[in-house]
């Protein structure tokens, strides 16, 4: 399996990656500072391949990685390592598709389970968060329709990019909005790139 793991702590990644190799000898882990670096890494494919992200990085903050990670590779694994552990944080995560979400404060054990559940393909999440059923998660094309709008478009436009009509993205942007629990594009905005805290 590779690995990919995108923070701009050395010394976490270091370790992050020497733990991902004690669990799994045969994964191919790969280290990346920043966002544009991990899609440099990436290529076309996303398959097979398990990304762990940070919150709070040069070029992305938020969930801004994350959801145009998953609007540009829907079968990617993206698994959030954050300093950022608060409920919010977390249920966002999971609405915007992602496998995992482990807290940088966790002990060496929860690190070491959450790492072998991911590596073996499920999804991990802390105890008590993933109350969510999969209606309440973001499907793919309510993931483009995200990152359009995170990218500044217009409905007319995102609805060209995606092969929608205006009306069926304004119905998409109703279901994104009750998801993420906001009520205007300005909120929703301020969701998805909402700077961590103690990254």
């Amino acid at each position: 399996m590779r690995i990919l793991l995108v923070d701009d702590h050395p010394m976490f990644r270091e370790a992050l990656a020497a733990t991902v190799e004690g669990l799994d000898a045969l994964a191919v882990v790969e280290q990346f500072d920043t966002l544009q670096q991990l899609y440099d890494g990436l290529g076309e494919g996303g398959a097979g391949t398990l990304v762990l992200l940070d919150l709070q990085l040069a070029d992305a903050t938020g969930m801004v990685g994350l959801i145009g990670l998953k609007a540009r590779y829907t079968e990617l694994a993206v698994a959030i390592v954050s300093g950022r552990d608060d409920e919010h944080a977390v249920a966002t995560a999971l609405a915007c598709g992602a496998a995992g979400y482990i807290p940088k404060s966790a002990s060496p054990a929860t690190l070491s389970a959450a790492l072998r559940t991911l590596l073996g393909g499920h999804d991990w999440f802390p105890p008590g968060s993933q109350d969510k059923d999969d209606s309440e998660r973001l499907s793919p094309i309510q993931m483009r329709i995200l990152d359009g709008v995170k990218r500044g478009k217009m409905n007319k436009q995102i609805a060209w990019e995606v092969g929608l009509s205006e009306h069926s993205i304004k119905y998409h942007l109703t279901g994104i909005f009750r998801k993420l629990g906001c009520q205007t594009r300005a909120q929703l905005l301020a969701v998805v790139a909402e700077v961590p805290t103690a990254d």
